[in-house]
């Protein structure tokens, strides 16, 4: 499949899964050599799972395809540009390259708004976050990162 066919695919999901009143406006393919390996559409409010977005549906649709925790070789197609966690997603499964539809201004017109999480994951200490992050326990948790420091079997990503 082409570039455009696999995005018309991705628009596709995104307007099934608002027809079906399953999330938001969202879809998401996922592609290999043309080949789909993995799709979904926004799924938030139908299960309750507020990382139910359609390319974190995508992605874990298409690493259990592949038997894989990375999408090596694969093209990501989002309806929309994503938004910082399904970004965050993405560059860990490491897929070849993204491709999008609508960008975020475009989301924010329509009443998804990802601007205050950019802000304040760029801009503000860690205390002067809207959600405040704490530290708490930091030396029992270095332990735990040295012990996978050490350990020689782990499988890394």
């Amino acid at each position: 499949m082409t570039d455009e066919e696999l995005m018309r695919r991705a628009i596709e999901l995104a307007l099934a899964g608002i027809n079906s009143n399953t999330g938001g406006p969202f879809g998401c393919v996922i592609a290999r050599d043309g080949i789909v390996v993995g799709e979904g559409s926004n799924e938030v409010t139908s299960t309750n799972d507020p990382t139910a977005h359609a390319e974190v549906v995508a992605i874990r649709d298409a690493c259990a395809k592949l038997n894989s925790f990375q999408l090596e070789g694969c093209v990501v197609y989002a309806s929309c540009e994503p938004c910082p966690m399904c970004l965050g997603a993405i560059y860990w499964a490491r897929p070849q390259r993204v491709v999008i539809a609508a960008n975020r201004h475009d989301a924010a017109d329509a009443g998804f708004d990802d601007a205050f999480i950019y802000q304040e994951l760029c801009g503000n200490d860690l205390e002067a976050r809207t959600v405040p992050i704490t530290t708490l326990l930091r030396d029992e948790a270095l332990k735990v990162f040295q012990h996978w420091t050490a350990m020689s079997n782990k499988i890394e990503y």
